[in-house]
This record gives structure tokens, sequence and C-alpha cells, in this order.
């Protein structure tokens, strides 16, 4: 009996302790830089001058790159389609037009902004970050912009471990 009355209490301290240590993969700073930087070159060759910002898989900022002559908002606003993409695990304008009937609140909490402009960074099957674009005259330009950026470096995110 008293063996029995051990082997509980152990398995009770082994599921007392199991979320005790969470592991996640989240993006590095070198793929989060080179994301970015590719994002406002590919909007460059089409003539904008935007802001890319990069988060991890937590809305925490890891790169944020503004083009020389892109306006200074850009960079919060690019920040806040990322976040939008982080809350939502949709693009930012596939979570617009999905959720028009809460667009609306979800524009005053700090932070996130409705916009189209903004991509999931999945590596492996896991969300690994989000990137967001703003500046050029419309999301769909912004995100396109993403989305090359996001093709130049796809083997790396097919393969990231």
């Amino acid at each position: 009996m008293k063996k029995l009355g051990w082997l509980l209490m152990m398995g009770w301290l082994s599921a007392a302790s199991a979320n005790d240590v969470v592991t996640t993969k989240s993006i590095g700073l070198g793929l989060a830089n080179d994301l970015a930087m590719a994002s406002v070159e590919a909007c460059r060759e089409e003539g904008y001058q935007v802001s890319a910002v990069v988060v991890d898989r937590h809305g925490l900022l890891r790169s944020a790159m503004r083009d020389d002559l892109a306006a200074q908002y850009t960079l919060q606003i690019a920040q806040e389609k990322a976040n939008m993409t982080i809350m939502s695990g949709l693009k930012s304008g596939q979570f617009r037009a999905m959720r028009e009937d809460i667009r609306q609140e979800l524009n005053h909490i700090d932070g996130l902004i409705v916009m189209v402009g903004a991509l999931p960074i999945v590596a492996g099957g896991t969300t690994i970050g989000a990137i967001g674009v703003s500046g050029a005259p419309g999301g769909d330009i912004d995100e396109r912009c993403a989305q090359k950026a996001m093709d130049a470096y796809q083997d790396r995110l097919d393969f990231a471990l």
C-alpha cells in the first residue's frame, strides 16, 4: 500500500512539473534582418519607400528597417500589422476580410492594426514570426513585397531545424 501511495505521488509530481519548461522555435536575428531588408528592396525595385518589421512568434521586435525616404510612422504601422498576424495566425489581409465585424474594435488595442500587408513566417510547419510592411500606396503592394522576401528565403525556412 505504501508503494502505491509513492507511485501516485510521483505521478502527481510529474504532472505538476510537466509545464515548468517550454521549448519553442522562434526566428533568429539573421533571418529576421534578411527578410526585412529583402522586403524593403523588393518595394524599392517597384519605386516605393517602405518600412519592414519582423517580430518573433510572441510579437517581440526582431528587426526593423525603414528605407531612406519612408515616412516615420511606417515603422509603427508595419509592426502593428505583423502583430495582428501573430495574434490571428493569418495574413493580416485575410484576417481583415474574415473579421470585418470586429476590425474597428481591434484597431483600438495598442500594438495592433487590422490592415493588409503582413504575413506569418513559417519554418518546418511552425510559425516562428511575422513580417509587416508599410509605406507603399496600398496594403496589397506591401504584402507583395513581403511575399517576395519570403520567396527569396524559402529554402532557409524549409530547412530550418
